[in-house]
C-alpha cells in the first residue's frame, strides 16, 4: 500500500557501496517515464549515472550540499526541456517524487539534492557545471538529482504526532476543522 511506502520513505545521507541491480534502476525509470505532466508534455528527460567518476563531478556541482551524491550508487539527473513546456519544473518535481517513492518501494534509499537556482561558485551556476559535464543542449535546464543506492544508515520513519497537522486546513486558510 503506498501510504506504508510513504511512513518509510526518508532521505538517506550515507550509502553502501552495494550496487543497484540494473532491473531496479530500469524500474524507477520506467516509473518516472509514467508520471504526470502538464497537457501530456512529457518535459522532462533523464540522465542515470552510475559510473563513479562521473558521480564524482556530479558531487562537485553543489560543493555545499550534494556531497552525498560521490557514494551512491547512482544517481538520476531529472532535466525539464524548456521548449516543450513552461511547467517543466513542476513536470521535474513530480517525476523526481516518483522516483524516490519507487526507490524506498524496491528497498533502495534515496536523496534530492536541489540543482536549480544554486551556485557551483561565485562566477558559475550548477545547472550550468552539470550541463557542460553531462553535455546537456541549452533548451534542457537540471531540476535536481536524485541519489539512489542501498542505505548504510538507520532511519526512523516520522512518527505520526511529529507529522505537522497544523498546516492543514479545510474549506479555509486557518480553519483546523472539517
Amino acid at each position: 500500500m503506498f501510504k506504508e511506502i510513504a511512513e518509510k520513505r526518508r532521505s538517506i545521507r550515507k550509502f553502501s557501496s552495494r550496487k543497484v541491480e540494473q532491473e531496479k534502476i530500469d524500474t524507477l525509470i520506467e516509473v518516472a517515464l509514467r508520471s504526470p505532466t502538464a497537457r501530456g508534455s512529457r518535459s522532462w528527460e533523464f540522465i542515470v549515472v552510475t559510473d563513479q567518476g562521473m558521480l564524482r563531478h556530479i558531487a562537485n556541482a553543489r560543493p555545499a550540499g550534494a556531497s552525498f551524491i560521490k557514494d551512491a550508487a547512482a544517481a538520476i539527473v531529472v532535466c525539464g526541456d524548456t521548449s516543450a513546456s513552461d511547467l517543466w519544473v513542476e513536470n521535474c518535481s513530480i517525476a523526481a517524487v516518483s522516483i524516490q517513492y519507487a526507490a524506498t518501494s524496491l528497498g533502495l534509499g534515496s536523496r534530492w539534492a536541489q540543482m536549480r537556482g544554486k551556485e557551483y561558485n561565485e562566477q558559475r551556476s550548477s545547472r550550468d557545471y552539470l550541463a557542460e559535464l553531462l553535455e546537456c543542449p541549452d533548451n534542457v535546464e537540471i531540476e535536481c538529482v536524485i541519489a539512489i543506492g542501498y542505505p548504510d544508515e538507520d532511519v526512523i520513519p516520522y512518527r505520526k504526532e511529529e507529522l505537522a497537522f497544523d498546516k492543514v486546513s479545510y474549506n479555509r486558510f486557518g480553519q483546523r476543522t472539517a
